[in-house]
C-alpha cells in the first residue's frame, strides 16, 4: 500500500500546513537545504524532491516549508499498520510512504482481494489518507505497481477502481515490463547508470543476461528483479509473528451492547483455547482489542499467575474489565491474543469439575492482578549481581525460584533509595560508634565490617555529575544498644565521608 506524500498529509491533518498553499518538507543534506517531500500544488510550480531550497523559493515564493521529521513519519506509519490489523494480522510499516500487508488467507473474509482492497482504500479516504494498493504474488511487484500512477487496466488490473491493482498469479513479468526501472527500489546512482546505457524499463533490464547485469551494475539490480518476479524471498519485519496466537472475528454489522461484546469474547476465547490445547500450551497474558468504526481501538488485558487455557476462566477475567470498554458508534471487529506462552500439560479436574487454577491461591492472585495491575504482583528472584540494588529481579508470583546459599548475611529489608544518616566514627576506616536516622539517635554496641562493594563498571551508565568513588561503598553490619540491627555504608575514599543506611535486619 502506498500513501503518496505521507509527510505532507500528516502536516495537513495536524493543521500545521494549509491544503490551499504549496507546502514542502526540507532537511539538510551535505550542508545544503533540500526538499524531501512536496505537495501536488508545489509540484505544479515545478518543485521536486531533492531540489535546493533556494531554487525552490525562486520558483515558488509562497512556498510553505516545514522541517522534515522522518522518525515521526515512520512512527505514524507504524500506528497505521497497527490499525490495519483489523483486515490482516500481518501489517508492517514500509517507510517512508507505505505499508506491507500480507492478505494471504484473509481476502475471502471480505469477499475477495478486490473488495478487501476497496474496503481499506475507502476507510483511509474517509479519514483523509488517499492510498493506492496493489496485490501480487511478489512483494517487489506489488510495491512497484502501487506507485505507478500512469498504469492502465490492460495488464491485469481488476475492476474499475484506479486505486487498486490486482495481478493474476504469475503476471508479474508482463505487468512490470513497461514500468520505469526506478520502480525496482534501486538507489539513484544505479538508476542513473542503467538509464545512461538505454535501460529505461524493467523489461529492458530483464532481457539482459544475468551475468552481464551483475558484472556491470552490481548485485542490487539482480536482487530487485528477483524480488519483483517472485524468484527471491524478501524479509519483512512483521510486528506480529507469522502465526500469531490470535483469534479474530469481523461482524456483518457493528455491535455495541455489553451482551453482544460478551458473546463475541466467548467465541474468541473458545477458539483460542482450543488452539492452545491442541499445541499443549497455556498463556499468562491475554489481550482483547475492539476495532471501532471510528478508527479508535480500545483494549483490555488480563494476566494470570500461571499459564492457563481454560476458556471459561479466561472469559470470566475478561468480563471483569469489559465495562471499561467504550464501544462508541459500534465495534466492527474484535481480536483476542494470547501472549507469554508456556508449555502446559493436561490437568486432572477435581471432583467438583473446577480446574486447579480457578480455586485457591492462583485465583486469588489473578483477582489481585486484575485489580492492581500485572506489574504490582510479583515475587523476587535472584539476579547475578553482588550490588544490593541489582541482586533481585521481579518474577511471576507463583514461579519456582531457587535461591543460592549466601556466604554473607544480608538484611531482609532494603531501603530504596538508601537514606542518609549522620554518623560518627573514630577514624575513617572504623565502623560508626553512633548515628542518627530519622531523628532518632542510635548508639552502636557491636559492629562487623567493612565489606567493600563496587558497582560493575561494565554495566553502569557513566554519570558525569557523580565522582567515581560514589560507586564504591564500604558496608558495616551494626547493632545498637536496643538490639536493632542495621546495614550501613560509607561513601568517600577521599575527603569527608558520607554515611547511608541501606537495610534493616529482621
Amino acid at each position: 500500500m502506498w500513501l503518496p506524500n505521507w509527510p505532507i498529509l500528516r502536516l495537513h491533518r495536524s493543521g500545521a500546513a494549509s491544503a490551499d498553499l504549496p507546502a514542502a518538507t526540507v532537511a539538510s543534506e551535505r550542508g545544503q537545504r533540500r526538499l524531501t517531500a512536496v505537495c501536488p500544488l508545489a509540484a505544479g510550480h515545478g518543485l521536486r524532491v531533492g531540489q535546493a531550497l533556494a531554487e525552490a523559493r525562486a520558483l515558488c515564493p509562497a512556498l510553505d516549508t516545514h522541517e522534515a521529521t522522518p522518525d515521526e513519519d515512520a512512527a505514524a506509519l507504524s500506528r497505521l499498520a497497527e490499525w490495519a490489523t483489523r483486515f490482516t494480522p500481518l501489517a508492517a510499516a514500509n517507510p517512508p510512504e507505505g505499508l506491507w500487508l500480507d492478505i494471504f488467507g484473509c481476502a475471502h473474509l471480505h469477499g475477495g482481494e478486490e473488495k478487501l482492497c476497496a474496503a481499506i482504500a475507502d476507510r483511509l479516504h474517509e479519514a483523509g489518507w488517499p492510498a493506492r494498493l496493489a496485490v501480487a504474488d511478489a512483494s517487489g511487484a506489488a510495491w512497484a505497481l502501487a506507485r505507478y500512477a500512469a498504469a492502465s487496466r490492460a495488464d491485469g488490473v481488476a475492476g474499475g477502481d484506479a486505486r487498486i491493482r490486482v495481478l493474476p498469479p504469475g503476471g508479474e513479468r508482463t505487468a512490470l515490463a513497461t514500468l520505469p526501472v526506478g520502480l525496482l527500489r534501486l538507489d539513484d546512482r544505479s538508476v542513473a547508470a542503467l538509464r545512461r546505457v538505454g535501460l529505461k524499463t524493467i523489461g529492458n533490464l530483464a532481457r539482459l543476461p544475468r551475468g552481464e547485469i551483475s558484472a556491470r551494475f552490481g548485485p542490487l539490480p539482480l536482487l530487485r528483479l528477483d524480488q519483483a518476479f517472485g524468484a527471491a524471498d524478501e524479509a519483512i519485519a512483521w510486528p506480529l509473528p507469522a502465526r500469531p496466537w490470535l483469534e479474530a472475528r469481523r461482524f456483518a454489522e457493528p455491535i455495541a451492547t455489553p451482551d453482544d461484546l460478551a458473546r463475541a469474547l466467548s467465541l474468541l476465547a473458545t477458539g483460542l483455547s482450543a488452539r492452545l490445547e491442541a499445541e499443549g500450551r497455556g498463556a499468562r497474558r491475554f489481550v482483547a482489542r475492539f476495532h471501532r468504526v471510528d478508527g479508535v481501538e480500545p483494549m483490555i488485558a488480563i494476566a494470570t499467575a500461571r499459564p492457563v487455557r481454560d476458556a471459561a476462566y479466561v472469559l470470566k477475567l475478561l468480563l471483569g474489565k469489559l465495562e471499561t470498554v467504550d464501544p462508541g458508534f459500534g465495534v466492527e471487529a474484535m481480536a483476542l491474543e494470547a501472549a507469554a506462552l508456556e508449555p502446559l500439560a493436561p490437568a486432572q479436574a477435581t471432583l467438583d469439575r473446577q480446574p486447579d487454577h480457578a480455586t485457591g491461591l492462583a485465583a486469588t492472585l489473578d483477582a489481585l492482578i486484575g485489580r492492581l495491575g500485572e506489574a504490582n504482583i510479583w515475587r523476587p528472584a535472584p539476579h547475578g549481581s553482588h550490588v544490593p540494588e541489582r541482586a533481585t529481579v521481579p518474577a511471576a508470583p507463583l514461579a519456582v525460584v531457587p535461591w543460592p546459599r549466601e556466604d554473607t548475611a544480608r538484611p531482609l529489608r532494603l531501603l530504596n533509595p538508601p537514606e542518609p544518616i549522620e554518623a560518627t566514627a573514630p577514624v575513617p576506616d572504623d565502623p560508626p560508634i553512633l548515628f542518627r536516622w530519622r531523628g532518632a539517635l542510635h548508639r552502636v554496641r557491636n559492629a562487623a565490617g567493612p565489606e567493600r562493594i563496587a558497582a560493575e563498571w561494565w554495566r553502569r551508565t557513566p554519570d558525569p555529575t557523580r565522582p567515581a568513588h560514589d560507586f564504591i561503598r564500604d558496608y558495616y553490619r551494626v547493632e545498637d544498644t536496643k538490639g536493632g540491627r542495621f546495614w550501613v555504608f560509607r561513601v568517600g575514599l577521599t575527603g569527608a565521608p558520607r554515611w547511608f543506611l541501606h537495610g534493616v535486619f529482621g
